[in-house]
């Protein structure tokens, strides 16, 4: 009897073990949820799958898009809290906490997307990022650019300077730093959420939006909108984010690994969002959306006086500004 049952415990045992050895590597490895506000047609989720294929071996990542872990604007605080692994964060959700990141939100700060990487690149980058994961306790893997952000309006008044936007309803994200950014424009700044954003103008709740090309087709906001103004006043980027416990839990080698594979996907996503981008300015034109640039020095003017004059200002790092400008 004791024979019967000590064979049939072996037996048990060894099938435990050969199912565990059959399991996917992945299956064995820490799980890292990644929420962010963009959708599944968004550049970035590939960028996502990217550096999940490129990490399988140390890490599982599971993706949550289009705000169905944490509402936009909540990310950062789920982060802190423990409650999320990985996040795209907007700068102004960090200026929000720590307010000297609020240059990093202001208009005409950044001139391209290249600008952006060197200036992330640069130990000026390492300083504000580094206040980040002392103050914030998150930790930037680095800028995702998503386009450079241009207004698109249903009306079909011409925009040329700052004060053709008087009285404009334009939708921004929720946050002080965003409805400076659109008062810095000339416009009156509405808080709707992203996904609410095409239903607000097809109601005319807004008269328009802010987003990058590649946001405006992923959305469709071109169905409900007119023209398309070139105001070029915003190089759009987020932040690629880990949780500082699930950081600090890796090796030095799985930390440089996990660097290297986020610097790999963000440039790729970088080059498809900039090769967009072209694309789009034409095509809308084609599909019949008035398409064009107005008075950029007058745009540019007005921001950086409203911005100067703002309380923001006064927790800048002081001379940051001209260093960032004086950036080649």
């Amino acid at each position: 009897m004791n024979h019967r049952i000590n064979r049939r415990s072996a037996l048990l045992a060894g099938a435990a073990l050969a199912a565990t050895s059959a399991a996917p590597a992945w299956a064995q490895q820490p799980t890292l949820r990644f929420a962010a506000v963009f959708s599944d047609k968004d550049i970035r989720a590939d960028m996502m799958k990217m550096f999940a294929k490129d990490i399988e071996a140390d890490y599982k990542v599971e993706l949550f898009l289009n705000s169905t872990l944490f509402r936009q604007g909540t990310e950062l605080v789920a982060l802190q809290r423990d409650n999320l692994e990985m996040g795209n964060i907007g700068p102004q959700d960090i200026a929000k906490q720590l307010p000297a990141w609020s240059l990093l939100t202001s208009a005409y700060l950044f001139r391209d997307a290249n600008h952006l990487a060197k200036f992330f690149a640069s130990d000026l980058g390492a300083q504000m990022k580094k206040m980040v994961e002392d103050e914030v306790k998150v930790k930037i893997l680095g800028p995702t650019f998503f386009g450079t952000r241009q207004v698109g309006l249903k009306p079909k008044k011409k925009i040329n300077v700052p004060a053709d936007l008087a009285g404009v309803k334009l939708r921004m994200p929720a946050g002080e730093a965003w409805q400076l950014l659109g008062r810095s424009l000339g416009a009156n700044p509405t808080p709707v959420a992203y996904a609410e954003t095409y239903t607000a103008l097809q109601t005319g709740t807004v008269d328009g939006q802010d987003n990058p090309l590649p946001n405006v087709q992923n959305m469709k906001f071109n169905e409900v909108m007119s023209q398309i103004v070139l105001t070029s006043h915003l190089v759009g980027y987020d932040l690629l984010t880990v949780n500082l416990k699930t950081w600090r839990a890796m090796s030095p080698a799985k930390q440089q690994a996990f660097q290297a594979a986020a610097d790999k996907a963000i440039a790729w996503s970088t080059a498809e969002h900039l090769k967009k981008e072209a694309e789009l300015a034409e095509g809308f034109k084609r599909a019949g959306l008035e398409v064009y640039t107005p008075n950029i020095a007058a745009f540019r003017e007005h921001a950086q006086k409203v911005y100067l004059a703002s309380d923001d200002a006064k927790a800048w790092p002081p001379g940051m500004l001209d260093k960032i400008n004086a950036m080649k």
